[in-house]
């Protein structure tokens, strides 16, 4: 996916909006700050998530953290392939690293969340 045409959050979540679906992830700033995932726990499909409510939580050899849901919204599909291969969260945090997708009550409450320049200028580099 093209982190261009993202959201994200000041958390380091990124969203892709597709109609009223939202693929979710966390940032290549993200990841590269927890160091190398082991384990990541995902919410259930099915389940009703609040915007600002944890909706994953990653482990890392350093530590655990939880990743927010930038959205409120109906969880549709996990990422399982994240059950036997954490790692893509590492290697592919856009792509194959994707969390969790949401059909999302309101498509127009991504417009709150930074654009990719914003984010970039948030972090500093832009």
């Amino acid at each position: 996916m093209d982190p261009g045409s993202m959201r994200f959050t000041e958390s380091h979540e990124w969203v892709a909006l597709d109609g009223d679906e939202a693929t979710i992830g966390i940032t290549d700033h993200a990841q590269s700050e927890m160091n190398d995932i082991i384990y990541v726990e995902l919410p259930s499909v099915g389940a009703r998530i609040g915007k600002g409510e944890v909706l994953a939580v990653l482990e890392s050899v350093k530590a655990a953290e939880e990743v927010y849901s930038p959205v409120s919204g109906e969880v549709l599909a996990v990422n399982s392939d994240l059950d036997s291969a954490p790692e893509w969260i590492n290697k592919d945090p856009f792509g194959d690293g994707w969390l969790a997708r949401v059909r999302v009550d309101d498509p127009r409450s991504i417009r709150s969340l930074m654009a990719h320049a914003a984010y970039r200028k948030f972090l500093g580099e832009g």
